[in-house]
């Protein structure tokens, strides 16, 4: 018998499914809500870990999504020369407007809108990483290639 997952873990599980990825979102007794918790609670690098951060573009209000690696700050000087205009990492409020989840758990996928999104050209190096799931303890497993087919991200330097 398998653990019922809450519904934004559920919202993500059944995003995956409808892309076709076979990727299985587990919900963990421990935080997952820094890329440290995460590796930790997984037992893997902090770079295999796929963090969402969403930024705002200064002049036009838009969500931009960046998925970097745990092991990376992101420039948003580069993320700027990237989208064309200033960036500014957004509050809780507008992430959770913007995408339907609450930092801490913003999954690749599965926003409330589509997303603007840039990958960190980092993560293609490991053969699997881990993301976000939908909330604090909820992460699944999934190969670069896989990350970057269900988004369809631009792969830059981000750090």
């Amino acid at each position: 018998m398998t653990a019922e997952l809450s519904p934004s873990a559920q919202r993500v599980q059944d995003t995956l499914a409808a892309l076709g990825f076979g990727g299985r979102v587990v919900e963990l007794p421990a935080s997952t809500r820094t890329a440290q918790e995460a590796a930790q609670a997984v037992g893997c690098s902090v770079g295999q870990i796929a963090k969402s951060i969403i930024f705002r573009a200064q002049d036009t209000g838009r969500p931009i999504l960046v998925v970097a690696s745990g092991a990376h700050r992101v420039d948003e000087q580069k993320i700027h020369a990237l989208v064309h205009e200033p960036v500014l990492k957004a509050d809780p409020r507008f992430v959770l407007e913007r995408t339907g989840f609450a930092i801490g758990g913003v999954p690749p996928v599965g926003h409330a809108r589509q997303l603007e999104t840039v990958l960190d050209e980092a993560l293609l190096q490991y053969e699997e990483i881990w993301a976000a799931a939908g909330t604090p303890r909820a992460v699944f497993r999934l190969t670069p290639d896989e990350l970057c087919r269900m988004t369809g991200g631009q792969v830059a330097a981000v750090a």
